[in-house]
């Protein structure tokens, strides 16, 4: 089962999504979204490490975040049509792809400070209080 992870935007104290599977090996970056129906709202893939994409085979537009090591907003490409090719970002580290207008509903930018974790950690119920 592919794990998947929450995207926060500290900065602007938005979501990008909630349920962002990681692509990280050599076959799940390859085959990245291709074949997969358009992604939902809060859905997504963290492709690690990557720093540019194609969408050949894909049938919809997506929104593309590229970030550094530390998950720093370093480019932005928002409605990535399909039979595109994105020209390598040389400072990002990892990119995500998300669903059209993802960027523009949660104002992210470069300079944003992203948080991607697990999603254990924001769906785990609270015990004793939460202490």
């Amino acid at each position: 089962m592919p794990r998947e992870m929450f995207v926060y935007n500290r900065t602007k104290e938005t979501f990008l999504g909630i349920h962002v599977r990681v692509a990280d090996t050599y076959f799940s970056r390859l085959v990245g979204l291709l074949g997969a129906g358009p992604l939902k709202p809060d859905a997504g893939l963290w492709i690690v490490p990557g720093n540019s994409i194609h969408t050949i085979g894909m049938s919809y537009p997506i929104d593309l975040v590229l970030l550094d090591r530390r998950q720093i907003v370093v480019g932005v490409r928002e409605h990535v049509r399909p039979f595109s090719i994105t020209r390598p970002r040389l400072r990002a580290y990892s990119l995500i792809e998300l669903p059209a207008h993802t960027i523009f509903r949660s104002r992210t930018e470069p300079g944003d400070q992203l948080v991607i974790d697990d999603r254990s950690l924001v769906l785990k119920p609270l015990v004793n209080g939460g202490g």
